[in-house]
């Protein structure tokens, strides 16, 4: 069978490139109000309302987390203040790339061009791109698009100003419920799931699945 050979290798940026820790730096921040054995429910909570604000109306990103942040400390009826929700922001500009990352691009990158499309800012992303390793053809941020993933409407926007079809892209990301659930029922067929734990995978929605990127090279027959 003929390797497929995409137009746009596109990309999500947070969890899937950057090893984006919203965990840590709530554990570190929160630990003088939650004990270690009740951690990982209070950051469990905090990523189940960043996923809730992301699907309302559009607000940039800082204050998604500050939302979220101050929802689940009241949930967890702890104080949670400004200077808090500065600090996650802080220490997400200082995240770098999953140690697969640079190399594995830098392969694809020879023969594909490659488009990033993540919740960020246009501020915020400006941290990052420079720490991938690779050359990025185009970025596009929920703040340019004016939707978050998992609405469909950051995709469309990919798409149409890549001038081409979903059949035309392969769409990487680490996470099914952020990117390839809603990439499925777009009909971009060709997906690839970078297990990094995120979440439970789920084949029916027909990607192909590695550890790392770098593995990626290998699936586009380089």
């Amino acid at each position: 069978m003929a390797v497929f050979k995409p137009k746009f290798i596109t990309f999500d940026c947070y969890g899937t490139l950057i090893n984006f820790d919203m965990a840590g730096a709530a554990a570190a921040i929160f630990a003088d109000r939650i004990s270690p054995e009740r951690m990982r429910a209070f950051t469990d909570d905090f990523s189940s309302y960043r996923q809730d604000e992301v699907l309302g109306a559009f607000k940039l990103y800082p204050l998604v987390v500050a939302n979220a942040l101050y929802r689940t400390a009241n949930k967890w009826s702890v104080e949670c203040t400004q200077a808090d929700c500065d600090a996650v922001m802080k220490a997400c500009a200082t995240w770098g790339p999953h140690p697969d990352v640079p190399a594995g691009l830098a392969k694809v990158a020879e023969e594909f061009p490659l488009v990033l499309l993540t919740n960020s800012t246009n501020e915020l992303i400006k941290n990052h791109i420079p720490r991938l390793g690779a050359p990025i053809h185009m970025t596009i941020t929920a703040e340019e698009a004016g939707a978050y993933k998992p609405q469909m409407k950051g995709f469309e926007y990919m798409l149409n100003k890549l001038n081409c079809g979903p059949e035309e892209i392969l769409h990487v990301s680490s996470s099914l419920r952020y990117d390839l659930m809603t990439a499925y029922d777009l009909g971009i067929k060709h997906k690839v799931y970078v297990n990094r734990g995120h979440g439970p995978g789920n084949p029916a929605y027909e990607y192909t699945e590695i550890s790392g990127i770098d593995g990626l090279p290998g699936v586009v027959g380089l």
